[in-house]
């Protein structure tokens, strides 16, 4: 779905649901290129979104703004279909090229990545030309350590990724492992502030306007956190859970607590809330619960599905 919101000339988004992010498609006199690609399990879909877009047009490159699983999750189905370049921030660029999927996060989020390759990477710092546009990248800590926005100065059209969506912004990984990372997510909001923009396209949600509003409220959910870790930590157990359950759709309640228990993430949290792995199993138990009584997950049948 594309927005409603004017983004110029040869610019439009694929809106998707929050398993996959949002597609940002860029025109060019020679071909097309996509910023960001989706979660694995949509990739059949991207790349019928992409080829029903731009039709006979090759598609030339695709870019991460950071390397999560919802991210980049369609890169080897779109390299497959296309033979285009894959341009990744240069803090993943060795990660990638040795598919350490340690360093990438994969193995300690326990989430379904398909492998693929680099051939391009790109610094904060630097001016992207893409299509007819030219792009700054800029650094984006917080949410990812080597997460990237790009900036079209020239259209006032800002990619903010994870950084900030119109009512907040991604979870803090860094801090769900022992890492301080806080005070990079508040300087980033800052150096948005700095820009003119005119249009965000965040990673997830419909493009907005509305930056002042969009600061405000995820400077508000910072600063909650910044106050309350505990809160961010047990958010982000949410988050998690819900996420593995949108790419399962479905698991057995057996199976469900088993991973749980064992994917090295989940088990971060619960010793960052100064707790014994020994005692995990009722946190878990209430988590499930939790969501189960709320509405965001349901039971049928032994087994636990995304609602």
């Amino acid at each position: 779905m594309s927005s409603a919101v004017a983004l110029g000339a040869g610019l439009s988004v694929l809106q998707r649901g929050w398993l996959s992010s949002n597609n940002v498609l860029l025109d060019g006199p020679d071909g097309a290129t996509l910023i960001d690609s989706g979660h694995c399990t949509h990739a059949a879909q991207t790349v019928a979104l992409v080829r029903q877009r731009i039709g006979e047009q090759p598609l030339l490159e695709v870019i991460n703004t950071h390397l999560h699983s919802d991210h980049c999750g369609g890169n080897a189905a779109l390299q497959s279909a296309w033979a285009c370049r894959v341009r990744v921030p240069s803090g993943s660029w060795q990660a990638v090229r040795a598919w350490d999927e340690e360093a990438l996060g994969y193995a300690s989020m326990r989430q379904r990545i398909e492998r693929f390759s680099t051939q391009e990477q790109m610094r904060p710092g630097q001016t992207l030309h893409v299509g007819k546009r030219q792009w700054q990248v800029l650094a984006a800590p917080g949410h990812d350590p080597q997460s990237v926005m790009l900036f079209d100065a020239e259209h006032g059209v800002l990619i903010s990724a994870d950084a900030l969506w119109e009512n907040g912004f991604g979870l803090i990984f860094p801090e769900l492992e022992g890492e301080s990372a806080f005070d990079d997510a508040a300087r980033v909001l800052d150096l948005i502030d700095t820009l003119p923009v005119r249009v965000v396209i965040p990673g997830h949600g419909a493009p907005f306007t509305d930056l002042s509003g969009a600061l405000q409220r995820a400077r508000s959910r910072l600063a909650g956190f910044r106050v309350d870790p505990v809160r961010h930590h047990q958010h982000a157990a949410k988050v998690l859970l819900k996420y593995h359950l949108m790419e399962e759709q479905q698991q057995e309640l057996a199976a469900l607590r088993r991973w749980m228990q064992d994917t090295p993430l989940m088990q971060a949290i619960w010793s960052r809330l100064g707790q014994p792995l020994s005692h995990m199993d009722a946190w878990c138990e209430q988590l499930l619960q939790g969501m189960l009584a709320s509405g965001l997950l349901s039971q049928r049948e032994g087994s636990v599905h995304d609602a």
